[in-house]
């Protein structure tokens, strides 16, 4: 059993919990995180990758919830543009779908509601004429390009848990929670290898598994207005389609919608889904779902796309608030805090119920105000919407710069390292690359610009213990790693 309590427990390692850590820890609170994965395991790593307001919420009328998202966008963009960059976005108007007006309305919207200062407006385009026009099929003519970002969410989730660490927060990652008791005013929490761990506050961000923690409070009634729908969204990603920078957004005949975006220089994602989803079903994207991507991005790209041309697929589960929408794509993907305490007012437990990557930051907020009632240091100023995140600090528009130096300082990279270098730490690619004059300096290659120094960073500062952990989340050099080279990884990974 530790010592002096912690002022608040963490439990769940995706954007929210590691959002809420860094929040608390940067107001001087004692903070510990519980994760019983690695980092980003969840849904934080099986998002769409964007930072944006969802264009398509206007039409359930969440204005409130765009709005949010609308400014929180520019300003996630400016404390890590590193991770975050922005990005066009072609919406082709298709006969017999959403109107004209309506395309123009709601854009006109997205444009104003917002607070929108850097990105570009929307325009019109004629795709007969336009770059962006050659990847699609003869028949489209006229488009909407309008602005989002772009986001690495794995990497997102980290930064927020480094820096959150660099606060004095405690992260543990393959710690799972057994039981949680109120004793004395008190949270005693147990964990799998029996360690006993004690707090003052508890905030709940397990996600999909919100509820299953509750159920891990000993003698807590059950509320039964906590639901939550659980919608699986996949996503599949093939060898590049198109060579513009510009991402698609298309429309089905069915009322859906999904995205093509450029992805990994060499790659084109496309997603997503919305399915509701069982517990205990495997998170995955299914046959069907893989079908019914690959059918409607060929109704518009001029290069069919077809399941054997997947290369990778994935999906993650998004635990949305319940609000009793019939179709899992109008479900609200708002948020709600939960509050409970003991018979005496103390010992206070939040649950997040619903919330998105684009407002996991001021959602954090939300949550630090709700706590500060137990914690007083919560009472002072919000401080996350204007310091960086790891390696973040730099001009909005300094990655070119960034890159040059970076190429200057260590001239045996090659261009796609030194690029995936700053899109991955920023300014903290020094932190390893240290005073290296040759790539031997580095150590052991691994392949794809991969070194000895990057794994041991990634180990040591960013909680890495997998070669899944450093392919898939860390970076996205899975696509590109062979057999041989990830089991050379792993056997690394195994001995240090």
């Amino acid at each position: 059993m530790t010592g002096q309590p912690y002022d608040l427990a963490v439990i769940g390692g995706g954007v929210n919990g590691c959002g809420i850590a860094r929040d608390a820890a940067g107001r001087g609170a004692k903070v510990i995180l519980f994760e019983r994965g690695d980092l980003a395991s969840g849904t934080s790593s099986g998002s769409t990758k964007l930072i944006h307001g969802g264009l398509r919420y206007l039409e359930h009328y969440e204005f409130g919830l765009v709005r949010e998202s609308l400014i929180e966008r520019e300003k996630l963009w400016a404390i890590a543009p590193h991770i975050i960059w922005p990005m066009r976005f072609v919406l082709p108007y298709r006969t017999g779908l959403r109107p004209r007006w309506m395309l123009r309305a709601g854009l006109f919207l997205y444009d104003h509601i917002g607070g929108r200062k850097r990105l570009p407006a929307t325009r019109t385009i004629d795709l007969r004429k336009d770059a962006s026009g050659k990847a699609l099929k003869a028949g489209f003519s006229t488009a909407f390009e309008y602005s989002d970002c772009w986001v690495d969410d794995a990497r997102l989730v980290i930064l927020n848990a480094r820096d959150a660490a660099d606060h004095g927060a405690d992260i543990r990652t393959r710690t799972e929670v057994k039981r949680l008791t109120r004793t004395d005013g008190l949270w005693r929490i147990e964990l799998g290898d029996g360690e006993i761990v004690i707090a003052k506050a508890i905030a709940n961000a397990a996600g999909p598994a919100v509820l299953n923690l509750l159920d891990r409070v000993q003698a807590r009634q059950h509320n039964p207005d906590e639901k939550i729908r659980l919608v699986r969204g996949s996503h599949i990603v093939v060898r590049q389609r198109f060579d513009s920078p510009q991402a698609y957004f298309f429309q089905n005949p069915d009322g859906r919608i999904f995205f093509a975006i450029p992805y990994e220089d060499d790659f084109t994602l496309i997603g997503t889904t919305d399915a509701d989803h069982q517990p205990g079903d495997p998170i995955e994207a299914s046959a069907e779902e893989i079908a019914y991507l690959c059918a409607g991005a060929s109704e518009y790209l001029r290069e069919p796309v077809t399941p054997a041309d997947v290369v990778w697929s994935y999906a993650g589960v998004r635990p949305l608030v319940d609000d009793g929408s019939g179709k899992p794509e109008t479900a609200s993907r708002g948020y709600r805090f939960d509050v409970d305490t003991d018979a005496n007012g103390n010992a206070p437990l939040l649950s997040i119920f619903g919330g998105k990557i684009t407002t996991y930051r001021h959602l954090a907020e939300g949550a630090i105000a709700e706590l500060a009632r137990w914690l007083p240091q919560f009472k002072s100023g919000s401080w996350t919407a204007k310091a960086p995140l790891p390696g973040g600090g730099f001009a909005i528009d300094g990655a070119p710069a960034l890159r040059a130096e970076l190429a200057a300082e260590y001239p045996f990279l090659d261009a796609a390292t030194v690029d995936r270098l700053v899109r991955s730490y920023g300014t903290s690619a020094r932190e390893w690359l240290g005073n290296a004059r040759s790539a031997a300096d580095l150590g052991q290659a691994f392949g794809h610009g991969l070194t000895e120094a990057e794994v041991r960073y990634l180990i040591d500062r960013e909680w890495a213990q997998s070669a899944d952990d450093i392919l898939w989340r860390r970076s996205k050099l899975g696509l590109r790693f062979d057999g041989a080279q990830r089991t050379t990884l792993e056997d690394f990974c195994a001995r240090v």
